[in-house]
Parts: C-alpha cells; structure tokens; sequence
C-alpha cells in the first residue's frame, strides 16, 4: 500500500461519520499562520495531520466560516486549512477591482497548496467560495482530487451568438421590470461598501440572518428586489433575537473582522463577474470530472436564480456521488445546520477511499 492511500485509509478507519459534532473545546486546537502565496500574504487557520482539505468561504465572511468544519474534519484524520481569501480578514488587500479577478482568485489557492508543500488536495467551497473551488478543479485537476460545493451549483455559462456577460444581463433584466439584481447593486461603492462600512455589525446581522432559514417572511433575501428595497435592506434594524446557530460572540468576531478590513475587497469579487466572463471561454462547455458533492439549504435563496444549473448539475458534473437539499434552511448551510453538514462531508469522504 503506498504512503497516499495508507493516510486515506487511516482516515476512514478513524471512524469519520461519528466525528460529525464537534465541541468547542476541539475548535480551540485550531492554530493560524501567515503563508505567502501568488505574490499576497494570506492568513488561514488550521488543524490536523493527514490529506489536505482546503475550505474556501464566501462573502460576508472569513475562516471563521468553517468554525464547526474545521475539528470536525480534523479529527476524521485531515490537515484542514481555511484562509481569509484575498480581500479579507488578515489576509492582504490589493485595492485594484483587477486584481479580484477569477485568475487571481483560484491563483491563490494553488499557491497555498504549494506553500503548505502539498501536491494534492481536496476543496470545499461555499458562496464565493464555491466558484473558486471549481476553476480551481477545472484548472488544476492535478492538484484538486475531489470537490465539495455548497450553495452555488457548477454551470457553464451561456456563451454563443447572442449571450452577453453576465451583469451586463442582468442590468437588461432589471430595467426591463423595475428590478434590480442585487449583484448589480455590488457593482456601485456609494450603494455598498460606504454604507456597509458604517455600521458593520448592523449589516452583517442583516445579511446573515435575512438570507437564512431562520428569516421573518418580510425580511427573506431576495436576489431580485427594486433598487429603493435594495438600499432599505442594507440599512435595515437590528432583530431584537438571534438564531440558535448565529450567537453574540459570532457576531463580535465577524464585526471585529470587517471593521479592520471593510468590505471593498469581498465586492471587488463582484466587479470581476464580467471580466471572468468574457475571459474564461476556453473553459466552454468545460465538465467537473473529480468525485463532486453538493449541498445546500431548501430556502437558500441563490436557487431562485441558479435553479437551472442546480438541475443539470449530473450533465455538467459526470461524477456527482449527490445532490442534497436540507430542509428548512438557508444560505449559510455550514453555520445553520453544521451537524448534517459535516456527516455528508464526511459520508462523501468515506466513499472516496
């Protein structure tokens, strides 16, 4: 048996399944760094011996994302490493709206991969961090071995005679019936990160409790809403109680984050979506070929949009071991519903042996 597969069977013998929850005694092993990878310094937390999982988070967040997959899958028997993206946490920040391109992006976590001196490595994105996870695949398939997509589902976008980059759309769309998406709300500063920057802790609470399953109907996310709703919910009031899975202690850590780091570099992510566009059509029509698992909440909103890819996922995914969809939650999967989360990661984990 060689060195590779003696880890992986290591791991499953640990009897991985069980080690689905985590307490918070374990999460205090979790230690931080700063590596340098693809001409930036990134910060990221990690735990663990063994194969190498890389999570990737996405936006409003941080490593702190994955609080409750990192022990978990720790213990299972992995070296897990969570960065603070480009733009970030600790992590740097490039000013520049290019330098947040998809290039850049999946250019980071390779580099990180190496600066942990790794050959291989399985990635897990959610959000943002979802689309990383699979250029990443696509791109380096030698490197990448097996994906886990949370959230947003792979598709290729619509290219051919007639399709136009993706804001550009939607921008179309929206003037068409009095909308406005709110990936195009995160083009304008004035709109977003001047305000955001103002009262983080308020937006955030806004942002993470409206889009998860434990939203009011009122105040649900909507990826489509007029632009006068769109600038009210940034602004929107503190809710008087917190959901059971988003605690105070939760909300000081990310708030902490976000007023050192302020939001300009999460949406510059958002002012690449055309320029990704119009310079990945060497990967049209391009298929995941790694062992892919997908997850995400029934009342996530970004299936409201992406509903089409989630359903082709089989046709442009050929090795998709599921597909699940988990009841009553909403967009940050992870943190609402860890527990669930973990044993399918972990189930997934099993299988790839």
């Amino acid at each position: 048996m060689t060195t590779s597969k003696k880890l992986w069977f290591g791991c499953f013998m640990l009897g991985i399944v069980g080690c689905a929850t985590m307490s918070a005694a374990n999460r205090k092993n979790i230690t931080f760094r700063y590596l340098n990878s693809n001409g930036i310094q990134m910060h990221v937390a990690e735990q663990g011996e063994g194969p190498l999982i890389i999570l990737c988070h996405g936006f409003p967040e941080t490593w702190y994302s994955w609080r409750h997959q990192i022990p978990a899958l720790a213990e299972a028997g992995f070296h897990v490493v969570a960065p603070d993206q480009r733009g970030y946490g600790k992590t740097d920040k490039p000013h520049e709206i290019e330098a947040y391109n998809i290039f850049k992006l999946t250019g980071d976590i390779i580099g990180l991969v190496n600066a942990l001196d790794k050959k291989e490595a399985i990635i897990i994105g959610h959000d943002w961090g979802a689309p990383v996870a699979y250029y990443s695949s696509l791109l380096r398939p030698d490197i990448f071995k097996a994906l886990v997509l949370l959230s947003v589902p792979y598709s290729p976008l619509p290219r051919g005679e007639g399709a136009v980059p993706p804001i550009q759309a939607a921008k179309t769309a929206g003037e068409a019936n009095g909308t406005e998406f709110y990936q195009v709300t995160f083009q304008d500063p004035i709109r977003t990160e001047e305000i955001f920057d103002q009262d983080p802790r308020s937006f955030l609470t806004s942002a993470l409790i409206g889009a998860s399953g434990d939203a009011p109907p009122d105040s649900q996310w909507n990826p489509w809403s007029s632009p006068g709703q769109r600038q009210a919910r940034t602004q929107s009031p503190v809710p008087s109680k917190l959901p059971d899975w988003l605690t105070e202690a939760d909300l000081d850590f990310y708030t902490l984050q976000f007023e050192a780091s302020g939001f300009r570099g999460g949406l510059n992510w958002y002012r690449n979506i055309d320029f990704n566009w119009l310079h990945t059509g060497f990967l049209m029509d391009a298929k995941i070929s790694q062992p892919t698992l997908f997850i995400a909440g029934e009342l996530d909103g970004v299936l409201k949009f992406r509903g089409d890819a989630y359903e082709r996922l089989e046709e442009h995914v050929p090795r998709l071991s599921k597909k699940v969809i988990i009841p009553g939650e909403g967009h940050w999967i992870q943190q609402e519903n860890p527990q669930e989360v973990n044993r399918l990661i972990l189930e997934f984990l099993k299988e790839l042996r």
